[in-house]
């Protein structure tokens, strides 16, 4: 089964190396390749890609080739000011700060993949085991923001119930944090990005 490929067109290392980190927790079954200039990326199985996330400069110098991937493009910009180029693309601030751009790649990828459906399958070893009905609800006040005792209080369960069933998810699926419970609840289609 081929690994499905995201490009970074970046000259900005910096920027590189941060998005990188991101897709890699959000798209954990891609393989995101960093390129610093156009020519290192058509070098390079240019049309393998499915996703292209280029800052604006290639854009402008490179529409063309672009214009014909839109679909797959997304144009990096630093600020909400936007070149006129743009307006055909998707388009992702990179000055937000972490929380702000994880929000904005899901919103943009979100409707993309169909909640998950459209995303390529995991390979076995990333199969996470199956959750329960219960610890999904969890999950979904997690992802919401809700603390033990506000999931305790609406699930009409104990804190102690809570914690097992969170410590629980975390385990099955290999996630250590409340940023990448709430990533996994939404490329998942277990909660829509504007409901956190």
């Amino acid at each position: 089964m081929n690994v499905p490929e995201i490009a970074i067109l970046d000259s900005n290392v910096l920027t590189q190396l941060g998005l990188k980190a991101l897709l890699n927790r959000i798209v954990p079954q891609a393989e995101v390749r960093t390129f610093h200039t156009f020519r290192q990326l058509v070098c390079d199985c240019p049309d393998a890609f499915v996703h292209y996330f280029i800052e604006a400069q290639m854009l402008v110098e490179h529409n063309a080739f672009f214009m014909e991937r839109r679909a797959r493009t997304v144009v990096l910009v630093r600020g909400l000011g936007t070149l006129p180029q743009t307006s055909d693309f998707h388009v992702l601030d990179v000055t937000q700060n972490e929380e702000g751009l994880v929000r904005s790649m899901l919103q943009l990828m979100q409707p993309a993949h169909a909640h998950g459906r459209n995303l390529p399958p995991r390979t076995p070893w990333e199969e996470p085991c199956g959750l329960s009905p219960r610890e999904v609800e969890v999950l979904v006040l997690i992802a919401r923001g809700c603390i033990n005792k506000e999931i305790a209080e609406r699930l009409c369960i104990s804190l102690t119930t809570v914690i097992s069933h969170r410590k629980s998810i975390m385990q099955k699926l290999g996630i250590r944090n409340v940023s990448g419970l709430t990533i996994y609840a939404v490329m998942n289609g277990y909660l829509d990005i504007y409901e956190i």
